[in-house]
């Protein structure tokens, strides 16, 4: 590793030192910043063109306390990247779509099928697999293990709880414009029977407590949120949220589709009513797969259909009697059975890889991800969709690159992303370095040569 020393001016303010670090390859310098204003220490980000990227950096004043550390990649020496081959037969930046497959949950899949194939699988022993897998799932949620369901994906889960949330014909909902389609169709659905539902405009580019509090009123029953936004990568504060609807009664459902397995999310601490997330992204397991948490009992969320596997006080011998149907007292309540064993199996084994890594420092290597892209493209002049502000933005960055021209460059060299409604989608997870963003910045840099706009 080399060691750099070099200048910037941050406005009027004086001469601030850099020291910066070069990885050997690939690896951006950064630069510890001292405010002379504040005293804070700040990190700052410069391409391998050093000095001149380094001013641009500045100009954009993005900013960001690292409390005096420099940048290294948290997962740069991990061994992580092996785990992962995809990552390595192309240049995969579209964890918001699906993530690859670790090979550590290839294995545990394989081991799942060997014993289906050999033994037609121990009955009970995988059934005690899926308890154990709750457990380990709860606790990386922060919360209790009988407030978690197993479902089909995110948009189960999120029907679930917005067919249970209790309404009369004329209460409304709240939901952002241009949430997620299966977000929204839950409610939007629902509208024949009398909810209204009321679509909040943004008025920056997140959401939080003030974007909803002109829209409440003595009805508002529910809002429904993404944790991150698939479509611009924004990070919503769903806890300023749910504080707000607690002060007037009102239920928060949570997508947290695109969160869940990158961001640390702590369910309890979120104070929401229920929380609805697939497996295929951040959790690293193959589709087929979610989960549904909610604290509240079947008086305040009710399930809309009910199964052999959410009652309480079913016979032994199965057969259905004429007593009341008694629940189940925990969000299981909601499963119907004939659980997807396999991918329950799978997510044990990805939990353990995310748990091993840590969710904190997941979240930190992509969040530096996105500070090297946004390096990149400041020298691009390409805008960001979403926010830069770093505690608004998460692994997902959408680039403002209309026109069917770059789809098609991507596909041709061999890089896996997104088009979405706004524009190009890289997204990040735990397996990208720094010398894929590198890549992809020089592939941008070609297609603008190429297309003619430098």
């Amino acid at each position: 590793m080399t060691a750099v020393t070099t200048g910037c001016k941050i406005g009027s303010t004086g001469r601030t030192n850099i020291v910066a670090r070069q990885q050997a390859k690939g690896m951006p310098q950064r630069a510890s910043l001292r405010s002379p204003n504040s005293g804070k220490t700040y990190e700052a980000v410069a391409e391998r063109a050093g000095p001149a990227a380094c001013r641009s950096r500045l100009r954009s004043r993005r900013l960001r306390s690292t409390e005096g550390e420099h940048f290294v990649s948290v997962l740069a020496d991990s061994g992580i990247r092996e785990q992962f081959p995809a990552a390595e037969n192309l240049l995969y930046l579209d964890a918001a779509h699906q993530t690859p497959l670790p090979t550590s949950v290839r294995a545990t899949l394989d081991a799942f099928y060997d014993q289906a194939l050999h033994t037609a699988g121990p009955k009970q022993g995988w059934l005690n697999r899926v308890e154990e897998v709750r457990d380990q799932l709860a606790r990386f949620l922060g919360v209790d293990a009988h407030d978690i369901a197993f479902t089909k994906n995110t948009s189960e889960g999120l029907n679930v709880a917005a067919h249970g949330v209790r309404w009369e014909p004329g209460d409304n909902v709240l939901l952002l414009e241009g949430e997620h389609p299966n977000n929204a169709y839950a409610w939007l659905s629902q509208r024949p029977h009398g909810l209204e539902v009321r679509l909040v405009p943004q008025d920056k580019k997140w959401a939080d407590a003030d974007s909803f509090a002109p829209y409440i009123d003595e009805r508002t029953r529910a809002v429904a949120i993404s944790h991150v936004m698939f479509h611009s990568g924004q990070r919503n504060d769903v806890a300023a949220v749910t504080a707000l609807a607690r002060q007037h009664g009102i239920e928060v459902v949570v997508d947290a589709m695109q969160s869940v397995g990158v961001l640390a999310v702590d369910a309890r601490a979120l104070g929401v009513s229920a929380l609805a997330s697939g497996c295929h992204k951040g959790l690293l397991v193959p589709q087929g797969l979610g989960f549904l948490y909610t604290p509240h009992d079947a008086e305040r969320l009710p399930p809309t259909y009910v199964a052999l596997a959410g009652v309480a006080n079913s016979r032994t011998s199965l057969v259905a009697g004429p007593e009341p149907v008694q629940l189940r007292p925990g969000a299981q309540r909601f499963e119907i059975g004939n659980f997807n064993l396999a991918a329950i199996h799978g997510l044990g084994a990805s939990l353990a890889l995310i748990e091993s890594v840590g969710i904190d420092r997941i979240e930190s290597h992509v969040l530096s991800l996105g500070d090297h892209l946004l390096a990149g493209l400041d020298g691009l002049d390409i805008p960001l969709v979403g926010p830069v502000e770093r505690e608004h933005r998460s692994h997902i960055y959408v680039l403002d690159l209309p026109g069917p021209f770059w789809p098609e460059l991507f596909t041709t060299e061999n890089v896996r992303l997104s088009p979405v409604r706004d524009g190009i989608r890289v997204s990040f997870g735990l397996y990208n370095t720094t010398d894929d963003v590198d890549r992809f910045v020089d592939l941008l840099r070609r297609g603008r040569k190429l297309h003619g706009t430098v």
